[in-house]
């Protein structure tokens, strides 16, 4: 059985292309923390590319960004080409059979309004509730 579950964080925004057939593809690449860290106590990461295709792809291109979290579950790909300086090249892909977004769209960015609404709770003053019937 070939099937792989990984969940990171994009490390760049998505790239989406179409076919000559007209099928949309999405091109990703996401970094997963290993779950122990090295010697010096530092947590590292492995990357993966991920490609999504269809409809999934549409979505991932317009909702997800750099730097959001996801959920990837899909199989290996492995594929090999020649490099132009003439050296064989291996590469093993992931092909998502479904993304789960894990982050909000705009987690993250602070919005004028959202900084105006903070300001204004910070301005509020305590109620005298010793009058108060309840």
């Amino acid at each position: 059985m070939n099937k792989v579950f990984l969940i990171g964080n994009l490390t760049k925004d998505p790239e989406i292309s179409t076919t000559p057939s007209g099928v949309s593809v999405c091109t990703l690449s996401i970094a997963v923390s290993r779950r122990f860290s090295n010697k010096e106590g530092v947590r590292e990461a492995d990357f993966f590319n991920i490609t999504v295709w269809e409809p999934l792809a549409e979505n991932c291109h317009k909702f997800l960004k750099k730097g959001s979290k996801v959920a990837i579950d899909g199989s290996l790909r492995y594929r090999n080409y020649d490099a132009p300086d003439g050296t064989r090249r291996y590469v093993i892909d992931i092909v998502a059979t479904n993304v789960e977004f894990l982050s909000t769209k705009g987690a993250g960015e602070s919005t004028k309004a959202a900084d105006d609404e903070a300001e204004e709770v910070t301005k509020l003053k305590p109620v005298d509730d010793e009058g108060l019937p309840f």
